[in-house]
């Protein structure tokens, strides 16, 4: 396997940075409302409830879909990419977790309009799905010569990074005990990329009923951080 080219590295690291301004720093994914109903509690938990998320949910759902998505953006499989946005947005149990998806879908494309990389990207057809937030993130990504492996463990990553710092917030945690969850998130993930890597469009599935449940309740939650 050849080595990423550096601007190709870096824009992967850009775009799954939590400081993109796409607003993923004020979503917990449910994981407040597991904080407040006392299913986590402290680092073990916390440690526990993402790496099961980042099984159950992202390497299930969203990671092949970005997977595949990104080969439908750089073929200009327009329906391809439709019916992959209409997917996720299908499988969204809530309507927090289906806003989140939209509205950081909708801020990606948005930074991509004033991006200066981004002139030959079908952003008009884009905008016209309204995308969701793993189609905008592949719509992205799909310039230059990163492979779909690539491209996977930058997002992955970043979901991680972004996950740890809500639960920090949330259960409340230290910066070391952050960064210890994040170093297990950041093992599994080769195997979970290559996983959603090999996930056709009949092994796809969305089913995290507890996530459901407590996304849900998250919505007439009382005293809230995160907006999911």
């Amino acid at each position: 396997m050849s080595a990423l080219p550096a601007p190709s590295l870096l824009r992967l690291i850009w775009l799954a940075s939590p400081a993109l301004p796409v607003g993923g720093f004020s979503y917990s994914e449910g994981l407040e409302a597991a904080v407040d109903a006392a299913l986590v509690t402290d680092e073990a938990q916390a440690s526990d409830w993402l790496l099961a998320q980042l099984q159950l949910s992202q390497a299930r759902s969203d990671l092949p879909v970005l997977a595949q998505a990104l080969q439908a953006w750089r073929e200009r499989d327009l329906a391809r990419v439709r019916a992959l946005n209409d997917w996720v947005l299908q499988t969204r149990e809530t309507s927090e977790l289906r806003q989140q998806t939209q509205q950081m879908g909708r801020s990606l494309l948005e930074w991509l309009r004033h991006d200066q990389h981004a002139g030959a990207l079908p952003l008009a057809e884009c905008a016209a799905l309204p995308p969701t937030y793993p189609v905008a993130f592949a719509l992205a990504a799909s310039p230059g010569s990163a492979s779909a492996h690539d491209v996977l463990l930058s997002f992955a990553f970043g979901w991680a990074e972004n996950m740890m710092q809500a639960a920090i917030k949330a259960v409340p945690l230290g910066q070391s005990a952050g960064q210890r969850i994040l170093a297990r998130l950041a093992q599994a993930l080769p195997d979970l990329v290559e996983q959603a890597l090999a996930t056709g469009d009949d092994e796809r599935q969305a089913f995290t009923p507890m996530l459901a449940i407590l996304s849900s309740r998250h919505e007439a939650q009382y005293s809230r951080l995160f907006r999911s």
